[in-house]
């Protein structure tokens, strides 16, 4: 089979197309038929070395969609569409970059829809990690306010539109100002211009802060976004967009106001169910869900798809179709 493999750490050229044996199916893991798979920073920072258990040569990709080829325990039939998200997958055992993938039955949920593959190539771990945020985290409420640090990212984007749907009021942010109406046109009811701290622009819209805030763009931001909350509000910060892991110093009886709430949501395969999948898939077939997809690439161009999520100018998904 064709697969995308990752040599070693580094660069996106690391990335090679190679004819490699395809995998066969063993007992309790599923053999897919890959249609697509979306691109994650996850990804990009496991391929440049961050992801210390990794051994290369890879194949990664933490997430996928498919169809059967083989299950050995008959819970799923040939052809039978699915998604596989996380659980090892592109870390430790190979993953979606390529033709056919093995996985754990655990990490399969199976779907119907008439979608093409590409559109739902970008909906598993970007749907997962969204909800998550927004229902497990953030346990965000209608006619609550949420800010969105981050909002032009493919997660940011999805969140607002879930958060509208949920009956939130929603503030999203972006360092472009140009992108203003871009985020209007996906929903924001504002918008924020940053240039690195934003509490006095949100306390001019809500002067008593915001109910919520998702932090996607991580250390870099949050001492600022625990600034913009409400008294018993709270900060989930799910993303690492600004790239950096710690912080240099952070003092909790200061930095987080009293009363406020700091969270995190790094999400796994056993926050993803089924229902819910099949739900969301639902909404963006009837069009009550737009999904972003910035740019499709094929899997001969997966180093091309890794330097245009690195350069930061994608507006929304990046995804692969095989």
């Amino acid at each position: 089979m064709k697969a995308a493999v990752t040599t070693q750490a580094g660069p996106p050229h690391t990335i090679q197309t190679q004819d490699v044996p395809k995998p066969q199916a063993k007992a309790g893991w599923v053999l897919i038929a890959v249609k697509a798979c979306g691109l994650n920073r996850s990804e990009m920072f496991t391929r440049q070395g961050h992801s210390p258990n990794v051994v290369f040569p890879r194949i990664q990709g933490i997430e996928c969609v498919g169809t059967i080829e083989n299950d050995p325990s008959g819970t799923y039939g040939v052809g039978q569409q699915v998604a596989a998200i996380m659980g090892g997958m592109g870390r430790d055992f190979d993953g979606g970059y390529a033709e056919y993938t093995v996985v754990p039955l655990a990490n399969i949920f199976p779907f119907t829809s008439n979608l093409p593959w590409s559109t739902l190539g970008a909906i598993p771990e970007m749907f997962q990690t969204v909800s998550g945020s927004l229902n497990d985290a953030l346990e965000l409420k209608s006619g609550e306010t949420l800010l969105i640090r981050g909002g032009t990212s493919s997660i940011g984007m999805l969140a607002c539109q879930l958060a509208k749907h949920l009956g939130a009021t929603v503030i999203s942010t972006s360092r472009n100002e140009a992108k203003t109406q871009f985020l209007k046109d996906n929903g924001s009811d504002y918008v924020v211009v940053d240039e690195g701290s934003i509490c006095k622009q949100v306390r001019q819209i809500y002067p008593n802060g915001v109910d919520k805030v998702l932090e996607l763009i991580g250390t870099r931001s949050l001492k600022d976004s625990l600034k913009c909350i409400a008294p018993k509000g709270m900060v989930c910060m799910t993303g690492i967009l600004g790239n950096e892991w710690t912080m240099k110093e952070f003092t909790p009886m200061g930095d987080i106001p009293s009363m406020g709430r700091l969270t995190v949501y790094m999400g796994d395969v056993e926050n993803l169910d089924k229902q819910s999948l099949q739900a969301f898939i639902e909404l963006v077939e009837q069009g009550k869900i737009s999904l972003n997809i910035d740019q499709v690439f094929s899997l001969d161009e997966m180093a091309q798809a890794h330097e245009r999520m690195e350069s930061n100018q994608a507006k929304g998904k990046i995804v692969v179709a095989i």
